[in-house]
């Protein structure tokens, strides 16, 4: 059976008959934007916070180039027409090129036999690749990196989810799962495929295969690869699956929560949720799914927003000098959802501070001169931002970013659609600045709606011990690409600010537990501490001094007066920012 046929099939079958596993069943293909709306447990939105923010001046562009370059000839990350037919390059050049289209995920799994392997998806919108004749072919590619300069691709991933998993696919390399639930630009049945790289990650074998999610268009992971997150995106749906044995997958929890991409904390305790129909970043405390409670709870921490919010797609946290803060990133335009707003104002990326998690502060903007409404506007003619064409909404906007490490990570690599790819030097967060760019050459392809653009929508993976990084154009495929050696020591040799490593917290404070708890045991840190009751509440002590910086844990135990089981996990920064 063709793989478009076996695809629909599949996905008929799923109206009639869910797979083993399913919580919910699933409704008319056709009706999916109401589809299980009300079921999952319902979350309280907090108070959405909009802070200070930084200045929305352009990132600098590259200062120099390294010798063979062809540099852009205008404004930071234009492409104007015919000026790319054979690509741009600045400190990012091919290493080399395989396959005819791209999707949204480029992944790399080395696996314990030391096999390097690459992993994309080839569907921007399914099924209409399938009648693209200039495709190399549908599904996830599988590719053999041995040697970067020539792969080989060993394989092709063609089960459902595979065939459309629109921005799920998603990789964990603790226990070497790939994984995918189907998706679309609004929703499809959550239909889950999880497949086995351990063995040899150039042939993959799959675990499982069936409907898992009510919904499905992007994903999580946690870090201990025991949970797969499926977000729904167009309806309140996200779906946590424990795959600790991944040939028999359940669902652990469904939550009613609006959420494009999502990334896990390392401990899995935290989500941290791109909302595209709020227009915010929210935190959510995901510690009793993590920890396997029974009736989780799932409880919202904060939600942030900015003045230029365009459709918030992802956030990575990350750590710098043992600061936390998250990269998130928008795309499109503030106009694709919401007809009436600005078509000039675009998506791009920021660096959050979390340290407070409740009360999140914006850093930086990480954009491009033409990613500025003015610039934007003057050049909305160009090919790929041309409004008559699907770029009218993605255009020069920012789609998704990478970093290659979650411990100080220095770099950040973003697709900004018909910008290519993008590489940004964050060893000072406040002040990001770009080192690097490679724009594929240019072609009129259907999935661009043939505007002769790059269509840069992948997430890039990176390999920081040959300082490439790989990443996939929509109309041209696969690319390995090096960063030159002066763009990437010079993010590698920057030191953060003494103040951070030296930090010493002069914090001692009183926590004080709900009235309804009636015992309590407090620890923190792992260290039991005293409690004590004045009046009709119980508090405790929390000293954090002399400490140099980290996060503390305080968690609760107890019982509330009714006799029902009282649990609480509080988070503390030791140094407050600039202390």
């Amino acid at each position: 059976m063709r793989p478009a046929v076996a695809l629909l099939a599949a996905l008929a079958a799923l109206v009639a008959a869910p797979a083993a596993g399913a919580q919910s069943p699933v409704g008319p293909i056709n009706d999916l934007g109401t589809v299980l709306q009300g079921l999952g447990t319902p979350i309280t939105d907090v108070t959405i916070q909009h802070p200070a923010e930084p200045s929305y001046d352009a990132t600098p562009a590259p200062a120099s180039c390294a010798p063979g370059a062809k540099p852009q000839p205008s404004i930071d990350g234009r492409v104007p027409a015919g000026s790319a037919t054979s690509g741009l390059w600045c400190n990012l050049t091919m290493i080399s090129h395989q396959g005819t289209s791209g999707g949204f995920k480029v992944l790399r799994y080395v696996d314990p036999a030391g096999h390097e392997c690459a992993y994309y998806d080839t569907a921007l919108l399914f099924p209409l690749n399938a009648f693209n004749v200039n495709s190399n072919g549908l599904g996830v590619v599988v590719l053999d990196m041995s040697n970067p300069a020539k792969p080989v691709q060993t394989a092709t991933l063609t089960t459902p989810a595979m065939l459309s998993p629109h921005e799920s696919l998603n990789l964990n390399t603790a226990r070497g799962l790939l994984a995918a639930v189907n998706g679309n630009p609004a929703t499809y049945p959550g239909y889950v495929d999880i497949y086995d790289l351990h063995a040899d990650c150039r042939h993959p074998v799959m675990d499982y295969g069936g409907v898992l999610a009510p919904l499905g268009h992007e994903s999580g992971f946690s870090m201990d690869g025991k949970t797969f997150w499926a977000t729904g995106t167009a309806s309140k749906s996200v779906t946590a699956i424990d795959v600790t044995d991944p040939k028999a997958p359940h669902v652990v929890e469904q939550i009613q929560v609006q959420s494009h991409g999502m990334s896990l904390s390392d401990d899995g305790n935290r989500a941290y949720i791109a909302d595209p129909t709020g227009r915010n970043m929210l935190i959510l405390d995901t510690s009793q799914i993590q920890a396997r409670k029974a009736n989780p709870q799932v409880t919202e921490v904060s939600r942030i927003t900015w003045s230029r919010v365009s459709i918030p797609q992802n956030a990575i946290p990350f750590t710098e000098n043992g600061h936390p803060y998250v990269l998130e990133f928008d795309e499109y335009n503030q106009s694709t959802l919401s007809p009436g707003s600005d078509p000039d104002t675009v998506g791009a990326a920021r660096i959050i501070d979390i340290a407070d998690e409740k009360t999140p502060k914006l850093v930086s903007n990480i954009r491009l001169a033409i990613d500025n409404p003015a610039e934007h506007k003057q050049y909305g003619g160009d090919p790929g931002a041309d409004g008559s064409t699907q770029g009218g909404a993605q255009g020069y906007a920012a789609h998704y970013c990478n970093i290659p490490t979650r411990v100080d990570p220095k770099l950040v690599a973003c697709s900004f659609i018909a910008s290519g790819l993008r590489l940004f030097n964050i060893s000072d967060l406040a002040h990001p600045k770009e080192v690097g760019y490679f724009v594929a050459p240019t072609q009129a392809k259907p999935e661009n709606g043939g505007s002769a653009s790059n269509f840069a929508m992948s997430m890039p993976a990176f390999v920081p011990q040959r300082r490439e990084i790989w990443w996939t154009d929509g109309t041209s495929g696969f690319y390995a690409l090096r960063v030159a050696d002066g763009a990437w020591a010079e993010a590698a040799k920057a030191k953060p600010p003494a103040v951070q490593s030296i930090c010493l917290s002069k914090r001692r404070f009183t926590i004080h537990l709900p009235a309804r708890v009636r015992t309590a045991r407090v620890y923190v840190d792992g260290k039991r501490v005293a409690v004590r009751r004045r009046g009709l509440r119980l508090q405790s002590v929390v000293d954090l001094r002399k400490l140099k910086f980290k996060t503390v844990t305080v968690r609760i135990t107890g019982r509330t007066k009714g006799g029902k089981a009282f649990r609480q996990t509080r988070r503390y920064h030791t140094c407050r920012p600039g202390s």
